[in-house]
């Protein structure tokens, strides 16, 4: 695993509105993780320390074993955990191999301090979801 560099979260629409002094301020934060087909990133009913942003591949997202979800790059996953409870509500399994950004919740309360337009972003679609289900 290595901190990840400016240019791997250029394109991730959740970082478009940051500069890009800002992109490589923050890029340091996240892990940039390769994974394998068919692993695991988050278990439903698990407790949950991180945030993670798909940038490259695809992903299932499945809940009491039904598929409810595909994602993409640039989709996010995770944060319910860390603004929630701190239990996940979904398991998220790769569908492809994948490189995904991860931040950990202390880094992720950083980035609300720090960029809250960013963190806005990210409860937004929270509350999307929310709406949703």
């Amino acid at each position: 695993m290595a901190a990840a560099a400016t240019d791997d979260l250029a394109g991730i629409p959740l970082f478009d509105t940051l500069e890009e002094e800002e992109r490589a301020a923050i890029a340091p934060w996240f892990e940039l993780q390769e994974v394998s087909p068919g692993v695991n990133l988050t278990g439903e009913d698990a407790s949950g320390y991180e945030f993670f942003v798909l940038r490259d591949g695809t992903a299932t997202v499945t809940i009491n074993g039904i598929e409810v979800r595909t994602l993409g790059p640039g989709d996010f996953f995770g944060e319910l955990a860390i603004l929630g409870d701190g239990r996940r509500t979904a398991t998220v399994t790769t569908a492809s191999p994948a490189q995904v950004l991860v931040l950990f919740g202390t880094e992720f309360r950083r980035l609300q301090h720090e960029y809250p337009e960013t963190a806005g972003r990210i409860e937004s679609a929270l509350r999307e979801i929310a709406q949703a289900a």
